[in-house]
């Protein structure tokens, strides 16, 4: 039998330090069932799973077909319960949220092909060096430590202009060819559906953080949003690795559909807790963009998923964005003597290019971001 590091083929360099690093290919249908994993996949213990299974984080659940209705019971009752979890984690549970629970099925059942196809074929659509769509097997073409063990398929979203018409039916077909053609028609309409109902929740935050109920609603209307198919497959020392390392979201918004495998964590209050699956929620959480949008009231909270050694954990993820140069500042509202400009000014698209070209997500990737856009501002100035 080969051994894993005979396995894990080398290809040219990272971007995680100067020098003659090696990238390596997460091929996992063989990894999954070896004893040793390699060295790359394994965490610092600081950062390894706890020993003992973390408590349940409490995450309430809204019902967003109550605060649509318009009654105001309901109203306050959902914009109550938000601005709580907003302010102290940043997580919260949707149901009633009117997305078909057939289409994400469907969904979850085309995501399986695709991560079944061999890796010869998904690596059709490899996801280059500094962009954020295509397949990924781990970030093995970044970086060379503390690797996360999953697989992923990213492709954009976006509702403005003449790109937007079915872009993501389109993406699949002409990327992967005639075979994905359903699994293209079957994430343009899930795409679609979460491209609405981020915005239902947009009007949510809007009205829990006391600004116009529209405004973040029509910030967010032309949205250029990302989807992503996550892939964590089993893995024989579930100890030693992770899934996702601890990082928090530079997009605005994530909304996330689990399978019945549990392995979603979040950090609060100096422990980590686990966020158990429903079929008939979405997790919803806050990212790094919106913390800026909200002046930093509403936090984007520090997450990762662990995986197991029996059964392979999967995921679908939204990551809501606004347009490449839409223009990231608070409400006039959002901002008094007590609560003065967190940050500066700043773009989606030079958030994201510093994220896929500067700076590895962590738990300091909006401060990290501030200082270096502060000091691009600077140079340039000094440079005319």
């Amino acid at each position: 039998m080969p051994s894993a590091k005979n396995q894990l083929s080398s290809s040219p360099t990272t971007n995680e330090t100067k020098g003659e690093q090696k990238s390596l290919v997460f091929d996992a249908p063989f990894l999954q069932n070896q004893s040793n994993i390699p060295h790359e996949f394994i965490w610092p213990d600081e950062e390894k799973p706890c020993p003992e299974p973390p408590p349940m984080l409490h995450v309430p659940c809204i019902d967003l077909n109550g605060f649509l209705s318009g009654d105001p019971v309901a109203v306050s009752t959902t914009t109550k319960l938000v601005k709580q979890a907003c302010l102290e984690h940043g997580f919260f549970l949707v149901v009633n949220h009117g997305v078909d629970l057939q289409l994400l099925k469907a969904a979850h059942k085309c995501l399986d092909f695709f991560f079944d196809r061999p890796l010869q074929e998904k690596q059709r659509v490899q996801r280059m060096f500094g962009d954020h769509c295509g397949y990924a097997s781990s970030f093995t073409n970044r970086f060379s430590s503390k690797l996360p063990w999953k697989e992923t398929l990213s492709f954009r979203y976006c509702t403005d202009g003449q790109q937007a018409l079915n872009i993501v039916e389109s993406y699949f077909l002409s990327a992967m060819g005639e075979d994905f053609g359903e699994s293209g028609k079957v994430f343009q309409k899930y795409s679609e559906a979460m491209s609405s109902l981020s915005l239902d929740i947009m009007e949510l935050l809007g009205t829990s953080l006391g600004v116009k109920a529209k405004h973040f609603r029509e910030f967010f209307a032309g949205n250029d949003s990302i989807m992503r198919l996550n892939y964590y497959p089993p893995c024989q020392k579930p100890d030693l690795t992770l899934g996702t390392g601890p990082h928090t979201d530079p997009t605005s918004l994530t909304i996330l559909h689990q399978d019945h495998v549990g392995g979603l964590e979040v950090y609060v209050n100096g422990k980590w807790h686990s966020v158990p699956p429903d079929p008939e929620a979405f997790v919803v959480n806050i990212g790094d963009t919106f913390m800026a949008l909200s002046n930093g009231i509403y936090k984007s909270c520090l997450h990762r998923a662990i995986v197991n050694s029996q059964t392979p954990r999967k995921s679908i993820a939204f990551f809501l964005c606004p347009k490449m140069d839409k223009v990231v500042s608070p409400p006039e509202e959002l901002v008094f003597s007590d609560n003065p400009r967190m940050f500066p000014d700043f773009t989606w698209y030079e958030l994201l290019e510093f994220t896929q070209k500067h700076y590895r997500a962590d738990m300091k990737t909006l401060d990290a971001f501030a200082k270096w856009l502060i000091h691009q501002r600077d140079a340039q100035k000094k440079a005319t």
